[in-house]
């Protein structure tokens, strides 16, 4: 990732990346800022195809995708199939920055993508932004010959990024879906430090494994806004057996495994966001943060002998064996 304040010419540098994203922790995201303008890159020019100039000057309602790491290849596809933006509108910034003055430094678009997207959004959207949500806002700013000609427009998208910032992949209009910030089933997330990351095979180290996906609304089903204490109190039950439907058999204490789940904010119940995610991890012994499992609990429940006995006798957990998931320090 490009150190703040320095820019190199690639069409990357045309994003402009926040967003609060919601794992163990909720984190603001470290993205930079992006543009394109007057660097080297490789010994060479990025120059901008018609694919790329109609996305970056691409109308509100519009969905964005590229597949190269350098965004060379951003073009405009319809919403229906799977893309990493969808524009919003369009912001015109002249008034905090006429024609003359420098462009904002990276921190300083990031506020601005924040301050001056989110309200338009909203209107956008036709519904509040769930502000704990999988949804967050960012923006392609004007490139660097761009600015400097007087172009002052922002557009302002919609992004769905991981915990760990990378970029997911959205099927149709944010209007017309939940904006929880749920995960599939099978899902393992990596483990980032001690709290959460991207998206990453379940046979891969990671932090949790998404067991279930539960709607409130099954249990409080009025207007009102449920207590985390009463939502904990009723996904106590509903997790434990969503585990059990999910990978019947498994010991979750057997393996030194932990169960919980995501609870919602007020702010999300009234955008709407009533799904949470049951998910199963392991705790840090001194309680600290999460540390590594390897292997899928419904891996394990397969891999257990009839009458719930590890081969050998060994105690539930004691040796690892095929897919299990075993528990270990991060860098163990």
């Amino acid at each position: 990732m490009l150190a703040d304040k320095v820019e190199v010419n690639t069409l990357r540098t045309r994003l402009v990346m926040v967003g609060v994203f919601v794992g163990a922790i909720a984190a603001l995201s470290l993205s930079v800022a992006f543009s394109w303008g007057g660097g080297v890159l490789g010994g060479g020019r990025v120059e901008e195809s018609p694919e790329a100039k109609a996305a970056f000057h691409a109308a509100a309602g519009s969905c964005l995708f590229w597949s190269q790491a350098d965004v060379s290849d951003i073009h405009v596809v319809p919403c229906e199939l799977p893309h990493l933006y969808e524009v919003t509108g369009v912001v015109n910034i002249a008034d905090r920055y006429p024609p003359g003055t420098p462009a904002p430094t990276v921190d300083e678009w990031r506020a601005i993508a924040v301050d001056r997207c989110t309200p338009g959004t909203q209107k956008y959207l036709g519904k509040p932004l769930d502000p704990y949500g999988k949804f967050s806002v960012s923006a392609l700013r004007p490139g660097g010959g761009e600015w400097s000609s007087g172009d002052r427009d922002m557009r302002c998208v919609l992004q769905w990024a991981a915990p760990a910032g990378a970029l997911q992949m959205v099927k149709g209009k944010v209007a017309d879906q939940s904006q929880a910030a749920i995960w599939d089933p099978g899902t393992c997330l990596a483990l980032a430090g001690k709290t959460v990351g991207n998206p990453i095979d379940c046979a891969q180290p990671h932090a949790y494994e998404i067991v279930a996906t539960i709607d409130l609304k099954k249990h409080f089903s009025g207007a009102d806004y449920p207590s985390q204490k009463d939502q904990g109190t009723w996904l106590d039950t509903e997790c434990s057996n969503a585990v059990q439907s999910y990978a019947g058999g498994v010991d979750i204490a057997g393996q030194h495994l932990i169960l919980t789940w995501d609870t919602r904010e007020s702010e999300s119940w009234t955008a709407g966001s009533t799904q949470v995610n049951c998910k199963v991890g392991a705790k840090l012994p001194d309680n600290s943060g999460l540390q590594a499992i390897t292997g899928s609990v419904r891996q394990q429940a397969q891999d257990a002998p009839p009458g719930g006995q590890p081969p050998g006798g060994q105690p539930p957990g004691g040796q690892p064996n095929g897919g299990q998931p075993t528990a270990k320090p991060p860098n163990g």
